[in-house]
């Protein structure tokens, strides 16, 4: 028997012969930011990316390969398999930075979702590199969590961002890139 079974077992011994208790549950499946005036998420997503700390362009589409090159430029970059771009590949080891989309972004806290899908590379790939760059479709920006994970398949390997790697040690004094990217970059192609 596996400590889980044993564990599991246990549980169920333990509460052999309880009374079946409804648990009700009212969970949020869809939600409106936080402020009602706020019609743009796309603006409330940028705002909120850029509180913490990292560094956002709002672009039309036909602007987006520009800004790509300029933000990339004289960098090693990870493209993972399924990014619309050429060239610029580097491994792991030597790599300066990696390029991504996402799975979908939420507005109200300004969190990237990747699922490791298509063009948005191994969590490996994402979390070592110093520099993260990350092209967000406006389409993909949900409102809030409950919008996101409606979208998002729970089978799949999925990384939450919400701005740089940062942590703080006892004395709150932060130290960033210490457990994923020191620097965000977010193309929202509108």
């Amino acid at each position: 028997m596996s400590a889980r079974e044993e564990i599991l077992a246990r549980i169920g011994k333990a509460v052999a012969g309880a009374a079946d208790v409804e648990i009700p549950r009212h969970y949020r499946t869809d939600q409106q930011v936080e402020d009602p005036q706020v019609e743009d998420i796309v603006g409330l997503f940028a705002e909120r990316v850029d509180d913490y700390r990292a560094i956002v362009h709002v672009l039309p589409a036909a602007e987006v390969p520009a800004k790509i090159d300029e933000a990339v430029a004289g960098r090693r970059m990870i493209v993972p398999d399924g990014f619309d771009r050429e060239g610029g590949w580097a491994d792991l080891d030597t790599a300066d930075g990696v390029i991504t989309s996402c799975a979908v972004a939420i507005a109200e806290t300004g969190t990237i979702v990747l699922d490791h899908g298509p063009g948005q590379g191994t969590r490996a790939q994402t979390l070592v590199p110093d520099y993260h760059l990350c092209v967000v479709r406006a389409d993909q920006i949900v409102a809030g969590v409950p919008e996101a994970i409606a979208r998002l398949d729970p089978a799949r390997p999925l990384t939450w961002i919400s701005g740089p790697s940062a942590t703080s040690d006892i004395e709150l004094n932060r130290v960033e890139g210490v457990h994923g990217p020191r620097t965000l970059e977010v193309i929202i192609s509108t």
